[in-house]
């Protein structure tokens, strides 16, 4: 078999490539249009074969795509403004680094110039925003040119919105992507805001932020043990009130509180009063399988304090490690909280069921809760009061709401409120006003014994 010259071999290579290019070419004529090659494009703009630059790169958090776009416009229209074009080549080009794309682009034109992308994404309750999902920044900083790839997430880095620069000048380029970083911060569309952070196991791309209404829970429709919401108030409210005056004296603005007690008894009532308490605070609010995000959610509160990282029904993640081995969330939870400075003014706020099974380095350890405190069955005069609150508007009489307080020892604010609703349930199904009688009748009702079930979802024990 006769040998292959290098020289033979560079001239088939070589004819190989100019017939994947015509094939190239050739499918985009057919297609109705003829796009411009991306290399030359960047050469000119930079300067250089953009091939021949180094690529800095930053993987911004999941859940921050919003407040990269909102940073990368803001360092573009600093730099006096600049051009912003697309790449074609579809899917492919998200599982692909630049300088990949570059490669491929040089040798067989396989991502062209092309529309940019966009995505709406959620800005407030009721505000969105168009984000550039993957598009080319051409602009000049500090005198020299600037390539800047926006993607709004990266399959090669866990759906993570990536920005990768090219510049003749490494040190413009870092600069630029620091820029970035300072900008997220102090323009972000988090700040002062109630969001929850949501992710897909299967999709990391599909992790989102969603924004909720601040509610608004007047203090007195808060009904705890006497002395009690002062004190959670003073902890979470208080030290934000008077940071100033604490640093000053050298105390430590961080702070943990814990609430604990049964289900039903009003620890998520609390958060939310607490919550519209503190305007222009920044909350975030995890529960579920969110509270795996409690990494990305502490650098968050840590960017944008003041702020609170609500915690609910820690207990399914903070158990003791004695009977099942070690639980990662478990081990976030309490990195989030260790590595807060401890100027940080961010409140982690953390519920519980059964504060028994949680983890003791989480409640007791300094530094980690700094208060606990218990939310109990309410008391005779407590019950009083909480039929007071949800029957408000109601034509029941004062001897109703005692008889009614009295039925139902043990039993929590969640059974008093449904109580109230099926009282008013049975007086429409009859067509007629309620009265004392339903209520009467409703209390019977949720506490025999085929409501057993019902009374434990609505916390009622036993």
């Amino acid at each position: 078999m006769a040998q292959i010259s290098p020289e033979q071999l560079d001239a088939f290579l070589t004819a190989y490539q100019a017939l994947g290019e015509a094939a190239a070419r050739r499918q985009q004529a057919e297609q109705g249009a003829v796009l411009d090659p991306l290399v030359p494009l960047l050469a000119e703009h930079l300067g250089t074969d953009p091939r021949t630059l180094a690529v800095h790169t930053a993987e911004l958090p999941v859940l921050r795509r919003v407040d990269v776009d909102i940073a990368v416009a803001a360092v573009v229209a600093d730099a006096g403004g600049g051009r912003l074009v697309g790449v074609g080549g579809g899917d492919q080009r998200a599982h692909m680094s630049l300088s990949e794309i570059l490669q491929h682009a040089g040798a067989w034109g396989q991502f062209p110039v092309g529309p940019v992308d966009y995505h709406r994404a959620a800005t407030g309750p009721t505000t969105t925003r168009q984000t550039v999902a993957f598009g080319l920044h051409l602009f000049t900083a500090d005198g020299v040119p600037v390539a800047l790839l926006q993607r709004r997430t990266n399959m090669r880095h866990n759906g993570a919105p990536v920005l990768e620069v090219l510049c003749p000048d490494e040190a413009v380029a870092a600069d630029v992507l620091s820029r970035v970083r300072h900008e997220m911060d102090a323009r972000s569309a988090l700040r002062g805001q109630v969001v929850t952070f949501s992710g897909s196991p299967f999709d990391p791309g599909e992790a989102g932020v969603v924004h909720v209404e601040r509610p608004v829970v007047p203090r007195e429709d808060v009904v705890l043990p006497d002395g009690t919401l002062e004190r959670v108030e003073r902890q979470v409210l208080g030290v934000a009130r008077h940071r100033d005056a604490l640093r000053a004296a050298g105390q430590h603005l961080k702070r943990g509180v814990l609430l604990y007690g049964p289900p039903g008894t009003g620890k998520t009532h609390t958060v939310r009063h607490l919550v519209g308490a503190s305007p222009g605070t920044t909350v975030i609010l995890l529960s579920g399988p969110a509270l795996q995000l409690i990494g990305v959610a502490a650098e968050t509160a840590r960017a944008l304090q003041p702020s609170i990282v609500v915690l609910e029904d820690c207990d399914l993640v903070a158990e003791e490690r004695s009977m099942g081995g070690t639980t990662p969330v478990l081990f976030e939870v309490l990195d989030a909280l260790d590595g807060l400075a401890p100027d940080a003014d961010v409140t982690f706020l953390l519920t519980t069921n059964r504060a028994d099974v949680l983890e003791p380095a989480l409640a007791q350890r300094p530094g980690r809760v700094d208060l606990a405190v218990e939310v109990p069955l309410p008391d005779d005069a407590g019950r009083r009061r909480l039929f007071a609150l949800y029957a408000q508007g109601l034509p029941f009489s004062d001897d109703a709401l005692d008889a009614a307080a009295d039925a139902t020892a043990g039993m929590t604010a969640s059974f008093v409120k449904e109580a109230i609703r099926r009282a008013v349930l049975l007086a429409a199904e009859q067509n007629r006003t309620v009265g004392d009688a339903d209520l009467a009748a409703a209390i019977r009702e949720m506490a025999g014994d085929s409501e057993r079930i019902t009374r434990s979802l609505l916390g009622v024990a036993g």
